[in-house]
């Protein structure tokens, strides 16, 4: 195997290839029929990876529709809708095993999951703990315990579509979060933590994952638009979202509040992760690189409810 000191003089793993920053890259992505995690899937095959496995826990998430929508951009990018429990160690080893036994490698894995919870203290129960702990924090300290081994396979190049040779070992581990990792007073108790813990995660990889030719960097998003409509969602229907919806915050609290004024958008935080899976961010990791317009160094306000 070659030394991974070797990895950014790869013609392989250049971002300045002309035929592309990902190609031959196998990826996985978790949350993949969320908004956000549905963007990141759309970025990845627009960076020209050959695979991705769009995972979510519920087995009646619209993976077809997803997959469907991406080939019709992107043909070449082979997309797997794949159900999993995201909060079982068992669960994640199958998917490794599968993606090694189709394709012989695994270059990216991005852990897009979440789960809001009560929004007060008084609302909130030691199982709403466990819980968002289990959504925010296992899966991607399953990624940053399980993924680096398939990480640094070395492949030959294939005979499918956006093939490419693997000669050195990298990867990279994204965690997409939430800016209440970095703060506290975004929505409850449970979000806030749980949240502080998916960070830990990407800070306590950075020694675990020495030596490997893997990377691992957290995005933590503020106000992202995905989409939920107030007017047909109460609270208990919020509890089950990633992000606090944006309309919480009218668009005059925005522009105070907000330095570029508005809501993010799914796809702003999925370029970020294409990034983060490109090598132009090769010398990046451990890092945490906010998608949130300014707002928490401007004035971190809690998001009323």
């Amino acid at each position: 195997m070659a030394d991974v000191s070797e990895s950014v003089n790869s013609e392989h793993f250049s971002p300045y290839r002309a035929d592309g920053k990902l190609y031959g890259f196998v990826c996985v992505v978790t949350g993949a029929t969320q908004p956000v995690g549905s963007a990141i899937v759309t970025e990845l095959a627009a960076h020209g990876a050959a695979c991705i496995y769009a995972c979510s826990t519920s087995p009646t998430d619209p993976y077809e529709a997803l997959a469907s929508n991406v080939h019709a951009q992107y043909p070449n990018t082979k997309v797997i809708g794949y159900p999993y429990n995201i909060t079982s160690e068992e669960d994640t080893l199958v998917l490794i095993d599968d993606v090694l036994n189709q394709w012989g490698r695994l270059d990216i894995w991005a852990s897009s999951t979440g789960l809001l919870g009560p929004p007060s203290i008084t609302t909130t129960g030691p199982r709403d703990i466990y819980t968002a702990f289990e959504t925010h924090a296992m899966p991607a300290f399953f990624a940053l315990k399980y993924a680096p081994a398939a990480m640094q396979k070395t492949t030959p190049k294939g005979t499918y579509a956006n093939a490419a040779a693997k000669d050195v070992p990298y990867g990279s581990i994204i965690v997409v979060s939430s800016v209440a990792g970095t703060y506290g007073g975004c929505w409850g108790p449970a979000f806030t933590m749980s949240s502080h813990a998916a960070l830990g995660v990407v800070r306590s990889g950075v020694a675990v994952l020495k030596g490997t030719g893997v990377r691992i960097n957290a995005i933590t998003a503020g106000v992202i638009d995905v989409g939920v409509d107030l007017g047909g969602s109460g609270v208990e229907g919020m509890q089950q979202g990633q992000f606090p919806p944006c309309e919480l915050q009218n668009e005059e609290v925005r522009k105070r509040t907000i330095g570029l004024e508005r809501a993010g958008r799914p796809e702003e935080v999925g370029r970020v992760a294409g990034f983060l899976a490109s090598g132009f961010s090769s010398y990046i990791t451990g890092a945490e690189l906010r998608v949130d317009g300014g707002a928490s160094v401007m004035n971190p306000l809690t998001v009323p409810v």
